[in-house]
């Protein structure tokens, strides 16, 4: 028998209330529940990112962490980062710009990664940033271009000169 929890969070900067079942993750609940199909599934077992959301300000691969462990947080989804007129953010601009998004589906694990590392408003290495987005599988191998795009955001947003 299927056991439920009333859970309390703000949700692309909205405060929501879900009951949910206390097995289910979080990626069921933001797909099935808030229909965000940015958030995808992939592998299911926290290995590949394409689940990827923010919680607090930082990365989760959303498919292993339980919904009702959400209950006072703040979630990021792809969706947040939508502006209100429906523009596009400086992250998106550079991966499309870059050429780091082809068939797109590890696109917006890799771009909320990605928010996370460019919200600490640090310069890093681009070792640092290979590592830092290391968690993130892309079967189309276009992590060069992923990684110019977040570099490039990166430089942008600190005002420094790209190389």
């Amino acid at each position: 028998m299927a056991q439920y929890k009333l859970v309390r969070f703000t949700l692309n900067g909205k405060e929501v209330e879900k009951m949910v079942d206390v097995r289910a993750s979080l990626t069921d609940m933001l797909r099935n529940d808030y229909h965000l199909t940015s958030v995808k599934k992939g592998c299911e077992v926290g290995e590949c990112g394409a689940c990827n959301v923010l919680i607090d300000g930082e990365a989760f691969n959303s498919c292993i962490y339980l919904a009702v462990w959400a209950n006072g947080k703040h979630i990021r989804t792809l969706e947040s980062l939508t502006g209100p007129g429906g523009e596009i953010s400086d992250i998106q601009q550079a991966f499309m710009e870059e050429s780091a998004i082809q068939c797109g589906f590890c696109t917006p694990g890799f771009i909320m990664t990605a928010v996370e590392i460019l919200e600490t408003g640090k310069l890093y290495t681009r070792d640092e940033l290979r590592k830092l987005l290391s968690g993130h599988l892309c079967r189309c191998t276009g992590y060069e271009n992923i990684l110019n795009a977040v570099e490039k955001t990166m430089k942008r947003r600190l005002g420094v000169s790209p190389d």
